[in-house]
């Protein structure tokens, strides 16, 4: 709070746009909240035609009350905002730095090898719902900027994406089931779910596993050894993608 009232005063340094999003999800601000926040800024608050990755309080209490599940929330980019420790602990920490490091399709097609295994036919279909999410995206966000830079850069540098976003297929994507190699308990197969926050334009992605399955007794040995190694010489160390 004393951050917010240098603001007012005007006694704080111009924080950058990721700042003051990280600082209105950990107050758990409102969107005129967080409006307001931008304005103290110096800022221009997102507006209409562009994406904005505000995950509100209702979400957040969402996430933290889903801690028996691993849980992530990415915006309509598919860029991760928030995790939850249990989806640290079975996808790995989630990455810093450049945003694209954290954009999922950017990291299904350009990134190296992640925990997650697909078959040729679940490759393609999670490849398909990507693109046609962007472009459906696209659509919705002509003013976002970020977006737009990230579809440019996907059709230039992978030609696998470029093919795709010419075809145009309208898909969207389904609940299914995703088999992940952890580098401390090895194979889980688990129910991967994505829900879509309406008004928000959120997507919150949730694993589960069946009561009682050894799959489910996996995600139980996670969530109480966390990211910490069971032995000295085997490290957690993956990509972070679903």
């Amino acid at each position: 709070m004393d951050y917010l009232t240098r603001l007012e005063q005007g006694r704080s340094q111009h924080p950058s746009p990721q700042v003051l999003s990280a600082l209105a999800r950990t107050l758990r601000l409102t969107a005129a909240e967080r409006d307001h926040l931008y304005l103290l800024a110096g800022l221009l608050a997102p507006s209409a035609g562009t994406i904005d990755a505000h995950v509100t309080p209702g979400v957040q209490r969402l996430v933290e009350r889903m801690r028996d599940l691993p849980v992530a929330v990415f915006d309509a980019r598919w860029t991760l905002i928030t995790t939850n420790p249990l989806w640290d602990a079975l996808m790995g920490a989630p990455p810093t730095g450049d945003a694209r490091a954290r954009n999922l399709p950017w990291l299904i097609f350009l990134g190296g090898p992640a925990r997650v295994r697909h078959t040729p036919e679940e490759r393609l279909a999670l490849e398909s719902a990507v693109v046609a999410d962007l472009r459906q995206a696209s659509a919705r966000y002509p003013r976002d900027r970020e977006l737009a830079d990230l579809v440019r850069g996907l059709r230039a540098e992978s030609p696998r994406f470029a093919e795709l976003w010419e075809h145009a297929e309208v898909t969207t994507h389904t609940a299914d089931r995703k088999t992940i190699e952890h580098p401390e308990v090895g194979t889980i197969t688990l129910d991967c779910d994505v829900l879509t926050v309406q008004g928000a334009d959120l997507r919150i992605v949730a694993y589960s596993a069946e009561a009682g399955s050894p799959d489910a007794a996996a995600l139980d040995l996670l969530r109480v050894i966390g990211e910490a190694p069971l032995s000295p010489d085997r490290a957690v160390s993956a990509p972070h993608r679903p």
